[in-house]
């Protein structure tokens, strides 16, 4: 394959036009070109006159070192196909079946991969299926009824399935998981285009039917998915694993992969008492800012609503004063801001979008780096008690409500009353509380200084009427549990996954790593005899 870099045509181009330009630059007829597979899709929005995509394409020719030695250009190369490949079956015999604990993107991509290859993974769920989950999320959205076993962050498909369905990932790719990831999304209902867009998403409301479409294949091979099945035991044994406790039950658990996503802190708990060694490590903790999207795609598009490119997204960034890192996270266009507690008399906030991201507002995630120096506690869960106590006061402030405080009064540390030109998009109850009451100064500081910085970025951030809510706090995982180099505990048959073990960072990182834990188990046991 002639592999193009650097194609770039005006947003509404049309197909035709693209294979057009591809043969121009190969200097050849498009008849020649037997195929055009797009790589990669970019927005180039430099010059807000005249916006581009540019594209990375490969294309089949015939007589391919002719083709390039008459194009004479350095975006034109010869490419070779990379594929992912699992690893053939170990010969160590497996003891018993392979259990998973969580059913979020590291669990669910590992069980797909292990169902597929012969191991017939128990997938372990403490929340419910999607279908029944979405009901109680909305009831609790509605009359602040909270499930502590199936909320946002529990149940189906984990975490992201209430959010906005990114899939970019910073991971590096060598070994093509991050592709096979993205291959797997499709083959499981996901637009093709994810396979190629620069910012590939999904969409809360997409991300449901794949997950079940996931859970399916793992039934189908012969795997089982249990909901409604919290672990709430370790049998551990000189140094190894031999069993976890579900209700009354035990169930036999030589090959654990532990993948209980970043919110699962009573399962903490348990590991830290049952020996599980465990560190603490920083993460970033803040609030939610909402403005206008039309005010984001001036600034990104130069224009309100751009029929091609829909809502403009943004990632921003700024070193403090004080060395602290600010930034946004998980930025949700055309969302909204949801209630995304998962422990009574807590509150903690995330960001969602449906496919379409047709919401009036933008919103992102506004967070500072904290250490285990600022926890103000010892030990590996200090990180969760940080934690909790941030969403203990905001849970106080606005009596179990979203606490809400319009950037102006934040700045000033004044009460709201009232909203400006900024209209709400919340999923939950909200009211106005002085979130800088319940913050750290240290936190409230760095806000302020990064939504200045911001400023001047994305003009009209800082406007005095966009409206924060507090406190996010749930980023990534507050705790690492060490692996080795098979990617397994020094208590054996552990293998910590994803991102509440403090390997991933999002739902394609934690994909990539639930494969990683698949590969480790197939490359070391033979698969599973019927």
């Amino acid at each position: 394959m002639i592999r193009i870099n650097q194609l770039k045509l005006k947003v509404d181009h049309t197909e035709e036009e693209l294979w057009l330009k591809a043969a121009k630059t190969l200097r050849m007829p498009v008849e020649e070109i037997e195929v055009l597979k797009i790589i990669k899709q970019s927005i180039d929005a430099r010059k807000k006159e005249e916006l581009h995509f540019t594209y990375t394409v490969d294309v089949k020719v015939q007589n391919e070192k002719t083709v390039l030695h008459r194009a004479k250009n350095v975006n034109v190369v010869l490419t070779e196909k990379k594929v992912y490949r699992f690893p053939v079956n170990g010969t160590e015999a497996m003891p018993g079946r392979p259990v998973i604990i969580g059913a979020g993107p590291a669990g669910l991509f590992c069980g797909v991969m292990l169902a597929r290859n012969g191991y017939r993974p128990i997938l372990l769920e403490r929340g419910q299926a999607v279908d029944e989950r979405r009901k109680a999320v909305d009831e609790f959205w509605k009359n602040g009824t909270l499930k502590q076993d199936c909320n946002v962050q529990f149940g189906e498909g984990g975490a992201g399935t209430f959010s906005d369905g990114k899939l970019n990932t910073l991971v590096k790719d060598p070994l093509m998981r991050n592709r096979k990831v993205l291959e797997l999304f499709v083959e499981f209902g996901a637009d093709p285009s994810i396979l190629y867009m620069n910012k590939p998403h999904i969409g809360t409301d997409v991300l449901g039917g794949i997950v079940k479409k996931m859970r399916e294949e793992i039934n189908h091979l012969g795997g089982e998915v249990r909901f409604n099945s919290r672990v709430t035991d370790f049998i551990i044994k000189d140094g190894k694993l031999s069993s976890v406790v579900v209700g009354e039950e035990e169930i036999s658990a030589e090959i654990l992969v532990l993948a209980i996503g970043h919110s699962s802190r009573d399962t903490l708990e348990i590991l830290e008492k049952r020996g599980v060694p465990m560190e603490a490590k920083s993460f970033a903790v803040g609030l939610r800012i909402q403005h206008p999207q039309d005010n984001v795609n001036s600034c990104q598009y130069g224009v309100k609503n751009h029929p091609v490119l829909g809502a403009a997204d943004y990632k921003l960034t700024h070193q403090s004063s004080s060395g602290r890192g600010i930034y946004t996270f998980c930025m949700c266009p055309g969302g909204y801001v949801v209630n995304a507690s998962s422990e009574d008399n807590m509150l903690a906030v995330n960001g969602m979008s449906y496919h379409n991201r047709a919401g009036k507002n933008a919103n992102s995630a506004l967070i500072v780096t904290v250490t285990p120096e600022d926890f103000g506690a010892t030990g590996p869960l200090s990180g969760v008690h940080y934690q909790r106590e941030l969403e203990k006061a905001a849970y106080l402030s606005c009596e179990g409500k979203i606490p809400v405080q319009l950037y102006g009064d934040f700045k000033k540390g004044q009460l709201s009353s009232g909203f400006g030109d900024v209209e709400p998009a919340f999923k939950g109850q909200y009211g106005f509380s002085s979130i800088s009451d319940f913050l750290p100064a240290y936190l409230s500081e760095a806000l302020i200084e990064g939504v200045e910085a911001f400023d001047r970025k994305i003009k009209g951030f800082s406007r005095p009427d966009a409206i924060l809510a507090g406190v996010e706090s749930r980023t990534s995982s507050p705790v690492r549990i060490p692996r080795d180099d098979v990617f397994e505990s020094s208590i054996k048959g552990i293998y910590p996954c994803g991102e509440g073990a403090g390997y991933a960072g999002g739902i394609t990182s934690a994909a990539m790593d639930g494969l990683k834990v698949a590969e480790a188990i197939a490359a070391r046991f033979n698969k599973l005899s019927l």
